[in-house]
């Protein structure tokens, strides 16, 4: 039997550990988050900026990473049948081929590569420091490679130079956000997700509805205008003139203020501080309505129909609560039309708007037909049920108790209330004029 060859042993092991390299690191470059990385590069990380430039032109990187791999694979293979010779003479060389095979697999392929995914970060910086340099002395060589990996590609219909865009839709940023886990606080989370929710509603979804809208008719008696002007809990106020459908302005009420009491008329003074009117289609997407809002420096827009009929109103503040949650110092003042009856079970007013609803009670019922769930339920039963009424509303079950000619008024939850939701006494309107 022969010496052992130390010196093509050694280089044997150098080999194998270069395989590993090559291996891993492509496996760590490829696996990068590259909006990780482009952070990174931007705030001045060297090796960030150096995969980032790698990364630009993957062809080139990929032709490079394998040209090495390869090279010293086979490279390897040579030397362990000199070595396998050596040994063994030629029958030793079979052996050779398997017990290679074996440590490649293991140590400079799995066991790299499993690193390289689960620490793809420590491995990809440092080996960008080791490519840009290769990359450059080799540029020949892989540039003559690429040429004919590109024209094959052209050949099978693939062109090398469109891929799939690193931008992320709406669904999969959502995704991103919602399994962002302890890395976002949950609040945060919340309020990432209502934004791009802003984009699948409009201002229909949450205004207030006409019969709910609180304002001065100019056509009443001076004395019931001056104390409802006083009375008002809202800080802005639609101004109508013979009804709800004539509305000729929007006034602060604090402007009010010492305006009332003299000799002057009121109608005139209240039309004198109101600001005209300003009307916006049913339809306006809310983020769309948002930036109105902030370009037009308004607080307060009434909402139309296709037929420029008044259908309601929205306000600045109805906007932001789709972001950030109800405005309200009483937790049990954020959702007034749910209360607890004196048995425990749950009161609805079907008044109240569908995804207030869905946000109150963590459900999921439709929001792209009826706005509120006296709207749902009819829509549901294509009648107006009477009062005793059981149903199962896409999944949840409700008793119809108060009903009239026109609309259902209050329905009973018949599951458990929501853990965290607090509830008032009694049912009470939208403060749509804050």
């Amino acid at each position: 039997m022969s010496q052992i060859p130390i010196p093509e042993l050694l280089a044997l092991l150098a080999l194998l550990a270069l395989s590993g390299f090559f291996s891993g690191s492509e496996t760590a470059l490829m696996t990068l988050n590259r909006y990780r990385l482009r952070h990174r590069a931007d705030h001045g990380h060297r090796g960030a900026k150096l995969a980032q430039r790698l990364l630009d032109r993957p062809d080139k990187l990929i032709g490079l990473i394998l040209l090495g791999n390869n090279f010293v694979n086979i490279l390897a293979s040579s030397l362990a049948t000199v070595i396998a010779i050596e040994l063994g003479g030629e029958g030793a060389i079979a052996i050779a081929a398997g017990v290679l095979t074996l440590v490649i697999l293991v140590f400079s392929e799995v066991t790299p590569k499993t690193l390289a995914a689960l620490h793809p970060e420590r491995v990809a910086y440092p080996a960008a420091y080791v490519y840009t340099p290769l990359l450059k002395a080799m540029q020949p060589v892989v540039w003559s490679v690429n040429i004919i990996a590109n024209n094959l590609l052209r050949l099978l219909g693939v062109p090398p130079d469109t891929g799939a865009g690193s931008a992320l839709s709406r669904e999969e940023l959502r995704t991103v956000v919602t399994e962002a886990g302890a890395m976002i606080p949950e609040r945060s989370r919340d309020m990432l997700l209502a934004i791009l929710d802003l984009e699948n509603a409009v201002v229909e979804d949450i205004m207030i509805p006409r019969n709910e809208v609180e304002g001065i008719d100019l056509q009443d008696p001076t004395e019931e205008i001056v104390a409802a002007v006083k009375r008002a809990g809202y800080t802005r106020l639609p101004l109508f003139d013979g009804g709800i459908d004539n509305v000729v302005g929007i006034f602060h009420t604090r402007d009010t203020i010492g305006l009332l009491d003299g000799a002057l008329d009121v109608r005139e003074r209240l039309r004198a501080i109101a600001r005209p009117p300003y009307f916006v289609p049913k339809g306006t997407r809310l983020y769309q309505q948002l930036f109105a809002f902030q370009r037009l420096r308004r607080h307060v827009a009434l909402v139309v129909d296709e037929y420029g009929d008044f259908q309601g109103l929205v306000t600045l503040a109805d906007l932001l609560e789709e972001i950030v949650g109800e405005f309200t110092t009483d937790p049990a003042d954020a959702y007034p039309e749910i209360h607890r009856a004196e048995d425990g079970s749950l009161l609805i007013d079907c008044s109240i708007n569908v995804r207030e609803l869905n946000r109150a009670m963590c459900w999921s019922l439709p929001t792209r037909g009826p706005k509120t769930l006296n709207g749902l339920i009819i829509d549901y039963l294509e009648t107006i049920p009477q009062p005793g009424t059981s149903l199962k509303l896409y999944g949840h079950r409700l008793e119809i108790l108060q009903t009239d000619e026109k609309a259902v008024k209050t329905v009973k939850c018949l599951e458990p209330m929501p853990a965290g939701l607090a509830l008032p006494g009694s049912t009470g309107g939208g403060a749509y004029a804050t």
